[in-house]
């Protein structure tokens, strides 16, 4: 007699997503133990660049919107669309959704306020950047701790340069006397770290790409901010006699 077939997911094939069909040895239905096992061995499949593309997007996604991130890996579990590692059980906990979600509306508006964004920005700081690393910690949670570590560290630093980013690009709209585009680019950080993370429970390896570029881009960015503030200082400066 056949066996059955437990998916992680939805019935994704292994290579397109972070689910991976797990085949049970037992007849009859499924017990709770062989899902947990399957679940386990689904998410011991992520190990690798999976897991290294799946870090990089959800840290760079956390450090643009941390609670539209946290919200979106939770709401993504309870659909069934992505296993959670068991270090990060907690995000499908509905009081830890509900509250992300709440934070998400109150963020939304208040991100969107000229003047007022950079301040909440800067508050964030606090709060993108240890969030981020401690998601990165939980997902490489099959991981020896060297290696947890590591991807904490990474996860971090990757919010870091997205936060930073976002932060400066929001110096260079805010003094704009008109309020769309700062509210324009506001709603596109709050899609493209929901899109992300979608796409990162999906294609980990194509969301990585997509935040590269994003990471390069932003290291130019600031480059060039710096070289410009350094310029205009040494301008203002009085010329030695």
């Amino acid at each position: 007699m056949p066996g059955r077939f437990l998916l992680s997911g939805t019935g994704t094939p292994h290579g397109c997503g972070l689910w991976t069909p797990v085949v049970s040895t037992a007849i009859g239905e499924v017990s709770d133990a062989d899902m947990l096992a399957g679940m386990e061995l689904g998410v011991s499949e992520l190990a690798g660049t999976e897991l290294a593309g799946l870090i990089v997007a959800i840290s760079f996604a956390a450090g643009l919107n941390v609670y539209a991130t946290v919200a979106c890996l939770g709401l993504l579990a309870h659909a069934g669309l992505l296993v959670l590692p068991p270090g990060l059980h907690l995000l499908a906990n509905w009081w830890v959704i509900a509250a992300s979600g709440v934070l998400f509306a109150i963020e939304f508006f208040a991100d969107k306020i000229p003047a007022f964004d950079l301040f909440w920005n800067v508050l964030h700081t606090f709060v993108r950047i240890p969030v981020a690393a401690l998601i990165a910690f939980g997902a490489a949670a099959q991981l020896s701790p060297e290696k947890q570590l590591v991807a904490a560290l990474a996860g971090g630093a990757i919010a870091l340069t997205a936060h930073g980013g976002k932060t400066a690009a929001r110096v260079a709209v805010t003094p704009s006397p008109e309020p769309a585009s700062n509210f324009a680019l506001s709603a596109g950080e709050d899609m493209l770290a929901v899109f992300l993370t979608w796409l990162a429970t999906q294609h980990p390896i194509a969301a990585a790409a997509i935040v590269v570029a994003f990471l390069v881009a932003i290291v130019v960015m600031l480059r060039w901010i710096v070289r410009t503030i350094a310029q205009a200082i040494s301008s203002a400066m009085p010329a030695k006699t």
